[in-house]
């Protein structure tokens, strides 16, 4: 009997394989343009003279009540100039982030057939590495100048938990996490359940929109963190279950489980060994569990209510 079951799992995992290989197939024949403007360079290269070509180019990226004199001195001033230098050492060919958004747009394209490729532009704005980067449905925005790489000398006064994904293989599941937010919908996020669910469908849009990037990499963990949660799921789970966390509503809750910081706060022994956002981790788990015991459709998940999503997951954690 063991051996029947272990065949059906077998035969099922190809089956399934040769799904998912035959779904990515289609998805890189879809036809889609993707050019992306680099902004920070012709800034970088105009002179005052230039600001009417800017405008009329980009008006999206000048704010109507800001005076010339303002941009002027921009272009002259010393750190933007800085700025400017680091960025090209990184970004001076940007043919390989190019070639990830163009297949992160590919995919939405596949799962939303109404979706458009829209401008995509570079900028830089004196590192604000909580506005990395921006979406709308025709635009969107990529600031370089927080992408220069993990250890730069420019993120020597970012906390470490933050800068270590200020790096250029970040930019495309940022751009995917930041299409996440415009596709799900919760009615609200009151309790912690709400927030571990809605991160957990934020990364699950992730595996369906950026399957090339590793986990590690959706989730901004290390290769290290990310076996950490792994090694410790059920641990991590049975905590919140122990604690009754998951219909609390303590507003403190998601700075200690859901919100990036430097490890979970357990209050236990073990915080400084966890990484941080372990709440979004578990809701991942969650959703994948829900996905895989349904028969829903990926968009329409992104819609469904986190209660009706965790009582139908059949979640058991990894031991």
């Amino acid at each position: 009997m063991k051996k029947l079951i272990l065949l059906f799992v077998g035969f099922a995992f190809v089956f399934s394989c040769a799904d998912e290989s035959k779904v990515e197939k289609e998805i890189a024949a879809i036809d889609i343009d993707v050019v992306v403007e680099r902004f920070d360079k012709a800034f970088a290269s105009s002179k005052p003279e230039d600001l009417p070509k800017l405008k009329a180019a980009f008006p999206f990226m000048f704010s109507k009540t800001e005076n010339d004199s303002v941009l002027t001195h921009r272009m002259s001033d010393t750190l933007q100039q800085q700025l400017f230098v680091e960025i090209d050492k990184v970004f001076n060919n940007f043919a390989s982030q190019e070639h990830e958004i163009k297949k992160l747009f590919q995919h939405l394209k596949y799962y939303d057939k109404t979706f458009s490729a829209p401008r995509v532009v570079t900028f830089s704005d004196y590192v604000r590495y909580r506005d990395k980067v921006y979406v709308t449905d025709t635009i969107a925005l990529v600031a370089l100048d927080t992408y220069l790489g993990a250890d730069h000398e420019f993120y020597g006064g970012i906390p470490k938990y933050i800068s270590e994904n200020m790096k250029p293989s970040q930019i495309t599941p940022d751009l995917a996490a930041a299409y996440a937010d415009r596709y799900i919908y919760q009615s609200q996020r009151k309790t912690l359940l709400d927030e571990m669910i809605y991160f957990g469908k934020t990364l699950y849009f992730m595996d369906k929109i950026i399957p090339f990037k590793t986990d590690a990499e959706k989730i901004g963990y290390t290769k290290e963190q990310l076996e950490w949660a792994i090694s410790n799921e059920d641990q991590i789970w049975r905590y919140f279950i122990s604690k009754e966390l998951l219909y609390n509503t303590d507003s403190s809750l998601p700075a200690r489980f859901t919100a990036p910081a430097p490890f979970t706060k357990f209050y236990l022994e073990l915080d400084t060994e966890s990484p941080g956002k372990l709440g979004q981790f578990i809701g991942w788990q969650i959703v994948k569990s829900y996905m895989e015991n349904n028969n829903d459709d990926f968009m329409d998940m992104l819609q469904k209510d986190a209660v009706e999503i965790f009582n139908n997951a059949k979640y058991k954690p990894n031991r």
